[in-house]
């Protein structure tokens, strides 16, 4: 090669490195992320781009376009800022076109495995679950048996797991379930075609859909941690609802979405429910994620925090919330809302609690009452504002559930359900220590390291 040649091909991978990097830059800025994601790209794709750029292409990704254009097919009634505009804005109650009924509140685990294996053994036609981890032990393996004994009955039976942790479900008990007519799925599998831009975007949802008729939803997953026959007193603290009327229809789509997009097969819809008057609670179903044009929760809960009059409280195991979130937390106590932040006194992720201590430190200042629950830990994500708004799902209030997973919320706008769950919240500040304890110096530095990873997390 000559000198020429040798200077000729070095300018070309100069060029194409650079035009890569502008591309991927461009990419970058067109998405919707929070600044501080944004920022941390842009550097690793423009100071490393060899190293910056295949990892966006392998982890970048955060709204998939085309299936997002898809979702009018599965559109929910009403929207979330639109009913929190009317309820909180307006103070009247939202004329939703969702009702809630037969409602039970699941805050105990072994009362939640009941209720699980009770629906499990009463359908007849259909069971759809989606959900983020099925554990290798008793809670795990009594519920793949019984739903294993329900499509040797002829039920259908769709159970949809997120591939992430996949890996601690039981292996011969999935096998057991499929071998009796069942069928498992993988969402969103980590070994796939590479730089799809899709590893990091998890199935987070936790639903259980019995008949078209009842549906489970909430925070709690399909393990010992979270529910299961016998007490523990290790068990964490969550929360989920098993609700049926009109708002199961809207699940079911939710799930039905999710299970052609990981199984390629439609699912047809449960029968319309018989016609009536309104009966129940009202309630919105509200999913975000990536095949969402826009971050309905997101949006839901900074429309709830600048709407909030006189009581906002949180409780949610990951507090990472981006800058607009955190300003919109300090106004809302500054203008004398009671704003109480419930989180674990330790989670079971190590980086995400050192990420949380400086910014609820901040929020102190300003004052928000920050409060730390357990041992055991806190895993509820549930949001009460004032006395007319409830919200119960599976988004935690941290970057990564807010704008990269797939999740679901109910969000309610009835006094009696803000009644109830303040009486949930009752019950966990009892068990709860107020503020947060100054940091040493060796956990100072590491909060403020942890700090720079907060928009990747």
């Amino acid at each position: 090669m000559t000198v020429l040649d040798f200077l000729l091909s070095h300018h070309a991978a100069s060029v194409v490195g650079a035009a890569l990097t502008v591309a991927f830059a461009a990419a970058v800025l067109r998405q919707r992320r929070p600044v501080g994601s944004a920022f941390a790209w842009l550097l690793a794709i423009v100071l490393v781009p060899y190293l910056g750029i295949p990892l966006y292409l392998a982890f970048g990704g955060r709204k998939f376009r085309r299936e997002a254009g898809r979702r009018a097919a599965v559109a929910l009634p009403g929207a979330a800022a639109d009913v929190l505009r009317e309820r909180l804005v307006a103070g009247e109650e939202a004329a939703l076109r969702e009702r809630a009924t037969g409602l039970e509140w699941l805050d105990d685990g072994v009362a939640a495995h009941r209720a699980l294996l009770r629906e499990i053994d009463g359908a007849r036609r259909t069971i759809r679950i989606v959900t983020f981890v099925v554990g290798d032990d008793e809670a795990g393996r009594s519920i793949l048996d019984a739903l294993a004994r329900r499509a040797a009955a002829g039920v259908e039976v769709r159970l949809l797991l997120d591939d992430l942790l996949r890996f601690r479900a039981p292996r011969a008990h999935l096998a057991r379930l499929v071998a009796a007519g069942g069928r498992v799925e993988r969402f969103m599998p980590l070994l796939h075609a590479p730089f799809r831009a899709r590893s990091n975007l998890r199935n987070h949802r936790k639903i259980a859909l019995f008949d078209g008729e009842r549906a489970m939803v909430g925070g709690m997953n399909l393990a010992d941690e979270y529910l299961g026959p016998r007490p523990r007193p290790d068990r964490w603290r969550d929360l989920s609802l098993l609700v049926s009327g009109s708002c199961v229809a809207s699940l079911d789509a939710v799930f039905r979405s999710d299970w052609r997009f990981a199984a390629g097969e439609l699912l047809p819809a449960p029968p319309p429910a018989p016609a009536g008057p309104p009966a129940g609670a009202p309630v919105q179903v509200v999913p975000s994620g990536p095949d969402e044009l826009g971050d309905a929760i997101y949006d839901a809960l900074l429309q709830a925090i600048f709407a909030a009059r006189r009581r906002l409280w949180i409780a949610t195991p990951y507090f990472v919330p981006d800058e607009p979130l955190v300003k919109a937390l300090q106004l809302a106590a500054r203008r004398r809302v009671d704003v109480r932040v419930v989180v674990p006194a330790r989670s079971n992720h190590r980086l995400a609690d050192l990420v949380a201590a400086p910014i609820l430190r901040e929020l102190e200042a300003a004052g928000v009452r920050v409060l730390r629950f357990g041992p055991p830990m806190l895993h509820a994500k549930v949001l009460l504002v004032d006395d007319g708004l409830a919200a119960i799902g599976s988004a935690n209030f941290d970057m990564r559930s807010l704008f990269l997973d797939y999740e679901v919320a109910l969000l309610f706008t009835g006094r009696p359900e803000a009644e109830r769950l303040a009486a949930w919240f009752e019950a966990t500040l009892a068990g709860a220590a107020e503020g947060m304890p100054a940091p040493g110096l060796l956990r100072g530095q590491a909060e403020s390291w942890a700090r720079l990873l907060a928009p990747l997390l």
